[in-house]
C-alpha cells in the first residue's frame, strides 16, 4: 500500500510540471476549429509539449501501478492535486503570485491529501465480470462521439465542456488501469500479455486516453486554464471514485468512511479552487520566448 501511495503522489508531481509546459505549448500554437487530430501533431512540434508528454506518460503509469493496489478515489484524489504542484512551480519559474486564497487551497489539498492517505484500505484485488469489461470500452466510445459536437462550441463554455468531457475520459482511464486482467509484475508481465490483450479494457485505456488528450489540449485553447481543468478535475476524480465504490468494491479502512469522504472533498475542493490560479498561458518564462515558433 506504501507503494501505491508514493507512486501516486509521484505521478502528481509529474503531471503538475507537466500541465505547466502542455499549458504553454497549446496557448502557442495556432487555434484549430472543431476537433482536429492535427492539433495533437502541430504540438509535438513544440519542445515544452514533447516533455509535458513525457512527463504525463511516466505519471500514468506510476498512476497505473497505484491504481492495481488502492481504490480510485485514493488514487484520484491524490493525482488531482498535481494543480497544487502546478501552483508551486508558477509562483517559483513563471512568476504568478499566489493569494491568500491560493495559499488556503494549498493548505485544504495537503489537508485532504493525508486524511485520504490515511483512509486508504489494505491491497485488494478487483473481480469485475465480462460485460462491465465491455461496458467501460462503450463508454470511451460514447465519449469519443460527444466530443466532436462538444468540439464546435467556442470560448469558455467550448472549454468548461471540452475539460469536463477530458475529466470523464480520464476517468475511464483510470477505471480500466483497475480493472486490468493479470497482476503486471515484471516476472509475469510477458506471460499475461496474451490475456491482456484479449480484454476490452485495455482498448479503453487506450482510447479513452487519446480522448481525453486530444480534448484537453483544444479545451485550452477555448479558454483560459481555470476554464478547461476545474471540470477536468470534477470529472476525473468524482465519476470513478462513484465507478470504484458502486461497482469495483472500494472501501476505505473500516470505520474511516467519514475521514476518506471528507479527504476527498477537500482535495477536491481545493484543487478545483487552484484552478483558479490564473492562466499559465500568459505568464511565459523568458527563456522559453521565442521557442517553438514554427509550431
Amino acid at each position: 500500500m506504501i507503494a501505491g501511495l508514493l507512486g501516486a503522489f509521484a505521478a502528481a508531481v509529474c503531471y503538475g510540471v507537466a500541465s505547466v509546459l502542455q499549458a504553454v505549448a497549446a496557448r502557442r500554437t495556432e487555434t484549430v476549429e472543431g476537433l482536429d487530430p492535427r492539433l495533437a501533431l502541430r504540438l509535438f512540434r513544440s519542445w515544452p509539449y514533447l516533455l509535458g508528454t513525457a512527463l504525463d506518460a511516466f505519471a500514468f503509469l506510476l498512476s497505473i501501478a497505484a491504481l492495481r493496489s488502492l481504490p480510485l478515489f485514493v488514487v484520484q484524489s491524490i493525482v488531482a492535486s498535481f494543480l497544487a504542484v502546478t501552483a508551486v512551480l508558477g509562483a517559483i519559474f513563471l512568476h504568478m503570485p499566489l493569494t491568500r486564497s491560493d495559499w488556503i487551497a494549498l493548505l485544504v489539498v495537503l489537508t485532504g491529501l493525508v486524511l485520504v492517505g490515511l483512509s486508504a484500505a489494505e491491497d485488494r484485488s478487483v473481480s469485475v465480470s465480462e460485460a462491465e469489461r465491455w461496458g467501460v470500452l462503450v463508454a470511451a466510445v460514447v465519449l469519443g462521439v460527444l466530443a466532436v459536437p462538444l468540439a464546435q462550441i467556442k470560448g469558455a463554455p467550448g472549454a468548461a465542456a471540452l475539460g469536463a468531457l477530458a475529466g470523464l475520459a480520464f476517468g475511464a482511464v483510470a477505471v480500466a488501469a483497475r480493472i486490468l486482467p493479470g497482476s503486471l509484475h515484471l516476472d509475469t508481465f510477458v506471460s499475461d500479455l496474451g490475456t491482456l490483450f484479449t480484454d476490452p479494457s485495455i482498448y479503453a485505456l487506450v482510447l479513452a486516453g487519446g480522448i481525453a488528450l486530444l480534448t484537453y489540449s483544444t479545451a485550452l485553447q477555448r479558454g483560459s486554464v481555470t476554464q478547461a481543468t476545474a471540470p477536468l478535475v470534477v470529472g476525473e476524480t468524482v465519476a470513478p471514485a462513484l465507478v470504484g465504490l458502486l461497482m469495483l468494491g472500494d472501501m476505505p479502512r473500516p470505520g474511516w468512511g467519514w475521514v476518506a469522504t471528507l479527504g476527498f472533498v477537500l482535495a477536491v475542493g481545493g484543487a478545483v479552487g487552484l484552478s483558479r490560479n490564473g492562466d499559465l498561458a500568459q505568464h511565459e518564462p523568458r527563456r522559453l520566448a521565442g521557442e517553438g515558433a514554427d509550431a
